[in-house]
């Protein structure tokens, strides 16, 4: 099962569009065969304190193991103790915390039965749901503009930290090596060699390598530098590419929410309702959702996620996976330490789909202000939408089908939009978006699902028959006159709330 894109800070893998591929990868790939090689899926998390970034990467592409490698732009000569291998379940984690979110409400009884408030326990939100050749001596004499400035084995890497002064002397190394070059590589390589960035080269033992589904199983990497400028090299990426490339990118970070510095920032159209049949196919509805954003604005990178999470409150909803503190630990908690290491931090994931002509800058990031969207939260105006300022992050891509009561309604004043849990009190879950990488595309239509127009990419819903008046005298708890529902309610009794689908109050009749 191919792995979808979670991150991207130096590799992000493939696409699938119907029959159509498009690699994303910050670096690219080189093999000796001179097969083509794709990335399917690679993830990374950045990790970033001070001027200190952790980068955590996983691979999983097709194509010959044989002299296979990986070249990455780095900022600095990386060494031996920088380098390491991570456990696989740490992305999916990660990437299970940042997805998409779909949730079902259930309306109430519009007549309850009195109850003993005692008995009702307001809940905390839960989750629902031998390495060929060695480099030959007299080569690298040969080659004055090419420099090995580290040279070490990690599991079944053999890693090389490179210099150059000249790009062309930089793909000329590789090819005399006996590696074969994208076409186009050079002029990809130049601004980095210009700006005296380093190279990462891993190159992979193919007899330390385990096979999964006809994939490469090859171990996690992370690794650690300094450097004032945070940013994600893509350019070198776009040797590997013909088509479009979605690029995901996690940050984990004490207590800042990150945004590109030299894109347009927008965020996913979030907090509205969709119909049940989304339910079967939430990847597909939320790619088709992505897709008109960044129509609607080209160009742009899509803020999904923003969230400050501490040890006893992560999400709302969370999703059948959750990042622990080990997993922080792992992902370089124990490089930065401080508030992260103690399991604190704000997970922002940002979404990028772009060609080869589209983005000529890497990613630049830089820290943004709190943001709060896409909760349970309603207001005179109805429920919230968009993303507004905050004290703390608390915005996510979030979506709601929502059963009305079909039961009989048998007392003098109803009182209707009490949501709640199912009827028969077991709770159904969290749907989470992931694996966006492989989602269909192109089959279906965003506004014949969505209940409200999209206003925020001038999106029109399709046309639907208007629903029948409600009984004179009938009473609606929300949208208006009510409190926060959701994140964040006071003790007011008067509303219900949901965490993943999971009843935790009632009103009294």
């Amino acid at each position: 099962m191919r792995r979808s894109l979670v991150v991207g800070a130096l590799a992000l893998g493939s696409v699938l569009l119907s029959a159509q591929r498009a690699d994303a990868f910050c670096g690219f790939y080189v093999s000796g065969s001179g097969a083509k090689l794709a990335a399917d899926a690679t993830q990374v998390v950045l990790m970033r304190q001070g001027t200190r970034t952790v980068l955590s990467m996983q691979n999983d592409y097709q194509g010959p193991l044989e002299d296979f490698a990986m070249v990455v732009p780095v900022p600095v000569v990386l060494k031996e103790a920088d380098v390491k291998t991570l456990p696989k379940h740490v992305f999916e984690h990660v990437e299970s915390l940042g997805s998409p979110r779909l949730v079902e409400y259930w309306e109430q009884d519009p007549c309850p039965q009195p109850y003993d408030s005692k008995d009702y326990d307001m809940a905390a939100p839960t989750a629902s749901a031998g390495m060929g050749r060695q480099y030959a001596p007299t080569m690298e004499a040969e080659k004055q503009t090419v420099k090995i400035e580290a040279q070490f084995d990690v599991a079944e890497y053999k890693i090389l930290i490179l210099s150059a002064t000249e790009a062309a002397g930089l793909e000329t190394w590789l090819k005399q090596n006996r590696y074969q070059i994208p076409a186009g590589a050079e002029p990809l390589l130049r601004p980095y060699v210009e700006a005296g960035m380093k190279f990462f080269v891993a190159k992979v033992d193919p007899k330390k390598v385990k096979m999964e589904g006809g994939h490469a199983a090859l171990s996690p990497l992370r690794f650690h530098y300094d450097s004032e400028e945070f940013a994600l090299p893509i350019r070198l990426g776009m040797a590997n590419t013909t088509g479009k490339q979605d690029l995901i990118v996690n940050i984990l970070s004490a207590d800042k929410r990150y945004e590109v510095a030299n894109y347009r920032n927008v965020f996913i159209p979030t907090n509205f309702d969709v119909k049940p049949s989304v339910k079967t196919r939430f990847a597909e509805f939320y790619a088709a959702l992505f897709d008109k954003t960044i129509e609607a604005n080209p160009g742009a990178v899509v803020t999904e996620y923003a969230w400050t999470a501490v040890p006893q409150y992560h999400c709302d909803p969370c999703p059948e996976l959750d990042v622990t503190q080990a997993d922080l630990m792992t992902l370089g908690g124990d490089i930065v330490g401080g508030q992260i290491a103690q399991g604190a931090f704000v997970l922002t994931r940002l979404h990028a789909r772009y060609g080869r002509k589209d983005m000529k800058d890497d990613l630049r990031f830089k820290e943004a202000k709190p943001v709060t969207g896409g909760r349970e939260q309603w207001s005179k105006q109805g429920l919230e939408y968009g993303a507004a300022p905050s004290q703390q992050n608390y915005f996510q891509a979030r979506y709601a089908i929502r059963h009305w009561w079909t039961g009989p309604i048998k007392c003098a004043n109803p009182q209707r939009g009490v949501w709640g849990g199912p009827p028969s009190g077991i709770a159904t879950g969290t749907t989470s978006a992931n694996k966006l990488a492989f989602a269909p595309r192109g089959k279906l239509d965003v506004a014949s699902v969505v209940k409200r127009d999209l206003w925020e990419i001038g999106l029109r819903r399709a046309a639907t028959p208007a629903p029948a008046p409600a009984p004179p005298g009938t009473k609606f708890a929300t949208p208006p006159g009510t409190k926060a529902m959701g994140f964040g309610l006071g003790a007011s009794a008067a509303l219900v709330l949901i965490a993943a689908g999971l009843l935790i109050g009632r009103r009294k009749a």
